[in-house]
């Protein structure tokens, strides 16, 4: 009788830490920040070996390199196909959330709009979500969110039609775990739609950009931001020399400070690089996205989610 209470018992805790793991969201990254909780991330850039090596990564979301890297659409849905073998992660999520950075820069409207298929393709390996680089111009950031959208997504001020097509589904329904219709109506941009799974951001990350820093932020359907410090060096500093970076010259204390201010005045969040030693402070000012520091930031805001 003993033996089979005791059985009994080791059932119910099993029970209670399947549905306290049991992810009320496809995408880790958003559930979090809708908790309040700050994220961390990664980097990838490889194939189905490498991801099924970071579906246990310990960061929150991988940020897949393609604006440098090889545009290899191939090697990106192996890479998710990887995650989905290598999972699912302890928090119960199906894989990280991966967001990837995209080859085509938000220079402007029209070069924007003869590259939205780049968008599209991305999105229909079945990624989480996209960071478009150099992001001067707010109507550049329109034309990535409109992409990023299904025509029957609902309407928002400031947005035309979305226009993804029929058949961008399938590939990323399987990687997600979910029918191709619940695909469908989960596949919007978060927070313009609470449901949406997909997060969109910017950067940041040049004098021109930085001159429409507050108009680009308040784009609907734009999540985050970050100011790119090491582009941003290169537009407002030049070439780094020495050891480059940190301590910044106060035109890049300037141009930080200006973006933060941007996302805050927009009710986004910024992307800022962060370590062990500096985690804790850049939380306390705000910041919601990192590069690093997951376990002394983690241990700050008392995570309950793990990885």
């Amino acid at each position: 009788m003993k033996t089979a209470f005791h059985a009994f018992l080791f059932l119910l805790v099993a029970a209670g830490q399947l549905l306290a793991q049991t992810p009320k969201r496809i995408n880790r990254a958003i559930e979090l920040l809708e908790q309040g909780q700050p994220v961390y991330y990664t980097n990838g850039r490889g194939g189905y070996d490498e991801g099924k090596k970071l579906a246990q990564t310990p960061s929150d979301y991988i940020n897949y390199e393609m604006e440098h890297g090889a545009f290899d659409m191939t090697a990106l849905r192996e890479f998710m196909r990887g995650l989905v073998d290598g999972g699912p992660t302890k928090s119960g999520h199906r894989t990280p959330a991966v967001i990837v950075t995209l080859p085509v820069l938000g220079l402007d409207e029209s070069s924007m709009r003869a590259n939205y298929w780049v968008v599209q393709q991305v999105l229909a390996a079945g990624v989480h979500g996209i960071l478009l680089c150099h992001a001067r111009s707010p109507e550049a950031a329109k034309v990535m969110v409109e992409a990023s959208r299904y025509p029957f997504a609902e309407k928002a001020p400031g947005l035309d039609q979305g226009f993804r097509g029929s058949g961008s589904q399938t590939y990323a329904a399987q990687i997600w775990g979910i029918s191709g219709t619940e695909y469908l109506r989960r596949a919007d941009v978060w927070p313009l739609n609470k449901a949406g799974e997909i997060l969109l951001g910017v950067k940041i990350e040049d004098s021109y950009a930085l001159t429409n820093a507050e108009k680009t932020t308040r784009v609907p359907g734009i999540a985050f931001a970050e100011w790119g410090p090491g582009d941003m060096g290169f537009w407002l500093v030049g070439p780094p020399s020495g050891g480059g970076g940190e301590p910044f010259p106060p035109v890049m204390l300037q141009a930080r400070a200006r973006v933060f201010k941007a996302t805050k005045e927009a009710k986004i969040f910024f992307l800022n690089s962060c370590n062990d030693r500096d985690v804790v402070d850049m939380i306390k000012e705000g910041v919601m996205i990192c590069t690093g520091g997951y376990e002394a930031g983690r241990k700050f805001t008392k995570r309950q989610m793990p990885w």
